[in-house]
């Protein structure tokens, strides 16, 4: 007997049990058939989360590989992960994340009927990634205190991070920052049959008491001291494709979700789902969190000079709008693409302005029968003077791309706008910045005296040494470049430049070509590049369909300079497209 079963588009997603009731005889038996799943289905024109594109579902639901994208906005780096959706039990811990997740927004799970619904399911998921009280998957290191745990930055995949999750008795997985938060909750909602990618924002601002405004304040040296208000140099958050019928959606459209929770003025707490043309459309009435998620994309930037009486002055200077660059991994190519146009029109464009007015009258109560004009008087108070205001322009431009190990150039280039001479005092800093803004260590300091002629333009040169900023860097490889004048010269002109320190490749090599459960064989290799010994090496491999488990290799101690080579075999145990993925760990990073 051949059996079909055919679920309807709004069945609830889960595990079934099929059982067969016979009679014969005037006797009944019952007779297990065995259990199959039932998924969210994006090749279903019925279904919420269905998506007519067949390149896009295969990029969003069926590719397990996947890129990270990190830095700063002018210098973004990259690295992969293994979504591993379709590993051997991953579907059973996402099932098992939607059981202990029931709870959040339906006190009871006894009838499992929001189980069909994409919208209350990601919610779930969200809330379930960091935010559960006692079963969250996995944790976000206090004050960057990671001792103990694993070091955030050092996985490459989720498999390893969920099936630790569920055989450490669903207790929070020890450590992960936003872009493995981001990929984790990618892996699930693919799984789950949810087209779904992983989204980086640069410049991301995380503001307490201004919703639209972020302070950054710095002291005479350049440091940048801690206060309230954090910068982001980047943060990753998930985005996922369904029709919101709540919103009487009948297409689907991307939904943004952000699982890491971050401060709002009323505790921490994870975002979404928000509707993303309704962030551009400055519509923060019409969904979930959607004033969080807009001034994320839309505040303002303000750096004070913070002086012995506790005076703030604003800086001249020429900041970067925040959220003005975000980015995915494109369909089908190993590139980056650019979807800022998806969160907000133009910066300057008449849509643009509109779409800030209508949220800022949301955000702002009191502003609600403001007119453009009062609003527009409002934000020149939260914004910098021009460089080119004060008569000068300057900026902090790269002559290296460093790499660990290698000292970092710079030029500093000055121009005065003005026919009268410029006599100026900088103090110049460097400064190590995790990549949620925190500031650390401020490792070297330097005055310079400039003095510029009418229409003058002058290029300094500025040479940081490794054995400077070395010490200090550890798994942090932002640094910050500072250059303020001196107050008492009159204005108080600032520039500011992050770096991003690359760290050293390691090179992968298949020595034969991968086939199905024939063993294959690939050489690892890594030199390291420092003057000084690289102890407590460990290399850690990881490939769907490669490795059921990652593959940990000590090599201890690497002398400078030293080529370390290994050979690793393995046997592919399914079909698919196959990438190995190393990454190195030591004292230094």
């Amino acid at each position: 007997i051949n059996i079909s079963v055919f679920p309807p588009s709004n069945a609830c997603i889960g595990r079934y049990i099929l059982n067969m009731q016979i009679t014969s005889c005037g006797h009944t038996y019952q007779r297990c058939l065995g259990d199959f799943y039932v998924l969210f289905n994006p090749w279903c024109a019925d279904d919420p989360v269905y998506m007519d594109n067949q390149a896009h579902r295969e990029e969003y639901i069926l590719n397990e590989h996947g890129i990270l994208y990190e830095g700063v906005h002018k210098h973004i780096t990259s690295r992969p992960w293994h979504f591993g959706q379709f590993e051997d039990g991953i579907l059973d811990i996402c099932l098992k994340i939607l059981d202990i997740g029931a709870s959040y927004h339906h006190g009871s799970d006894r009838d499992h009927c929001w189980r069909n619904d994409p919208v209350h399911v990601s919610m779930v998921v969200n809330h379930m990634i960091s935010s559960h009280t006692t079963n969250s998957i996995m944790k976000i290191p206090e004050n960057n205190d990671y001792l103990k745990g694993t070091k955030p930055f050092s996985w490459n995949g989720s498999v390893p991070i969920l099936q630790q999750w569920y055989n450490g008795r669903c207790r929070p997985v020890r450590y992960g920052y936003c872009g493995s938060l981001a990929s984790v909750m990618c892996t699930v909602m693919r799984c789950l049959g949810i087209p779904s990618r992983v989204v980086t924002n640069f410049c991301f601002p995380c503001s307490i008491e201004n919703p639209l405004g972020i302070n950054e304040i710095f002291d005479c040296t350049g440091r940048n001291l801690c206060g309230k208000d954090k910068l982001w140099r980047y943060h990753c958050w998930n985005e996922s494709w369904m029709a919101r019928r709540d919103l009487n959606q009948c297409c689907g459209d991307w939904q943004c979700l952000d699982p890491t929770p971050l401060e709002t003025g009323r505790g921490s707490a994870c975002s979404g789902p928000t509707w993303v043309r309704s962030i551009r459309e400055g519509e923060l009435d019409l969904d979930y969190d959607g004033h969080h998620m807009f001034s994320r994309v839309n505040s303002n930037y303000v750096g004070w000079l913070s002086q012995n009486n506790a005076r703030k002055t604003k800086f001249f200077c020429d900041a970067w709008p925040c959220g003005q660059h975000l980015i995915t991994k494109s369909v089908g190519s190993e590139q980056f693409e650019d979807i800022t146009g998806a969160y907000k029109y133009e910066l300057g464009s008449v849509k643009n302005k509109e779409a800030y007015y209508r949220a800022y009258r949301r955000i702002h109560p009191g502003y609600c029968n403001a007119s453009n004009c009062h609003i527009d008087r409002e934000l020149s108070t939260l914004k910098n003077p021009f460089l080119s205001d004060s008569g000068i322009n300057m900026r902090l431009k790269m002559a290296n791309c460093p790499m660990y190990g290698e000292d970092v150039q710079l030029h500093w280039l000055l121009e005065n706008l003005r026919n009268e001479n410029k006599n100026l005092k900088f103090n110049l800093c460097a400064q190590i910045i995790t990549y949620s803004g925190y500031p650390m260590d401020q490792f070297w300091k330097d005055s310079v005296n400039v003095t510029l002629g009418p229409r003058e333009v002058k290029k300094i040169p500025l040479c940081i040494s490794y054995s400077q900023y070395g010490p200090y860097l550890y798994d942090h490889n932002i640094m910050k470049v500072v250059a303020v004048s001196d107050p008492e010269c009159g204005e108080v002109l600032m520039v500011s430049r992050d770096i991003v320190i690359n760290r050293p490749p390691v090179i992968v090599k298949l020595l034969s070509q991968p086939r199905l459960k024939v063993p294959c064989t690939a050489e690892i290799s890594f030199c390291n590049p420092l003057q000084e010994d690289m102890k407590n090496c460990v290399m850690t491999l990881e490939g769907c369909g490669l490795f059921k488990e990652p593959m940990t290799i000590d090599l201890g101690t690497l002398a400078s300079n030293q080529q370390a080579r290994t050979i690793v075999e393995f046997t592919p145990y399914r079909l698919g497209s196959h990438r190995l993925l190393a990454n190195l760990g030591c004292h230094k990073f």
